[in-house]
């Protein structure tokens, strides 16, 4: 039994995206992952089980899904382990390696310049395989596997519906992101249709339908008649707008005002606005005409994306 092992959000998106382009897929596999709206409707026939939400950095939450990750690879044949992160990977690969499974580690697509905690902490872990999604640093022990976003390419726009559609998305992060719903609140089009993903955030105050989170369904299905996303610029978020053909503003949280634990966010955006994927923009930096010149901009599935190869 194969192993797929992620924490939710754009950890879970990537993995759920490259099962399909991995060596081996139709072969029996265990998810494993957190108990969210999200993750339940991603993986709905899928062979699911959930363990303890660890937030980032949260070395007790980690070491407690290590007792699960012990009974748990004790209970089944597990031989290989492929994850994308995040700290639920220190549960269970250590231990996987210990017992004889291959372990793979794919860097989330959000990682441009360089490997996040967990992955620096894996290098240490003896024969776990480190992949990279950015070519830029492939580097010793990490190599360049694919992408999730070898998936897409730029299209031409589509004319905006007379009715304009737009979603706004935060996504799952456990941080605010306060300073963005307060600048969209004042710039969008005043006879625009929104959808707001507020998740962790704070809106008291603002004069708007908050939604903390929506089941995948729920939010592919707006998606689908967007006319324009604007997210932050985490990976879960870029892709369900790639995935939907939208082109998405994507504005980094910023870990100055306590949005993050880092400023990743800015390579992601940036990463992908070469791509011609998205555009990048800073919140302070929005602006309506900005917002009504983005309207309808879309992206296509590559015809034919290329496997993701684990050595």
């Amino acid at each position: 039994m194969r192993l797929m092992l992620a924490s939710v959000g754009g950890h879970l998106k990537d993995l759920v995206q490259l099962a399909p382009r991995l060596p081996g897929a139709g072969d029996e596999e265990l998810w494993v992952t957190f108990d969210t709206p999200q993750s339940r409707s991603l993986l709905e026939h899928r062979q699911v089980v959930y363990v303890r939400d660890t937030p980032s950095r949260d070395a007790r939450g980690i070491a407690l899904n290590a007792f699960a990750a012990s009974k748990l690879l004790r209970r089944h044949r597990v031989h290989t382990v492929v994850s994308t992160g995040a700290g639920v990977a220190l549960s269970f690969i250590p231990l996987a390696r210990m017992l004889g499974a291959e372990c793979h580690y794919i860097e989330c697509s959000a990682r441009c310049d360089g490997p996040s905690v967990t992955g620096r902490l894996l290098e240490r872990v003896p024969d776990v395989r480190l992949y990279t999604q950015h070519e830029c640093w492939q580097n010793g022990p990490w190599r360049y596997g694919g992408s999730v976003f070898e998936g897409f390419i730029p299209a031409p726009p589509r004319r905006p519906r007379r009715k304009r559609k737009i979603v706004v998305t935060v996504g799952t992060q456990p941080f605010g992101f306060r300073r963005l719903l307060n600048r969209l609140v004042e710039i969008l089009p005043e006879d625009a249709e929104v959808l707001w993903q507020t998740g962790s955030t704070d809106t008291d105050g603002l004069d708007i339908d908050a939604r903390p989170s929506l089941p995948a369904i729920e939010l592919e299905h707006a998606l689908s008649r967007a006319d324009l996303v604007i997210a932050h610029s985490g990976s879960g978020s870029a892709l369900s707008a790639l995935e939907a053909g939208i082109k998405p503003i994507l504005v980094p949280r910023r870990k100055l005002y306590g949005e993050h634990v880092d400023d990743h966010q800015e390579e992601l955006s940036t990463a992908l606005s070469s791509r011609g994927l998205a555009f990048a923009r800073e919140v302070e930096d929005l602006t309506e005409d900005e917002i009504l010149a983005a309207m309808g901009s879309r992206v296509d599935s590559a015809e034919h994306a290329p496997p993701f190869a684990l050595a």
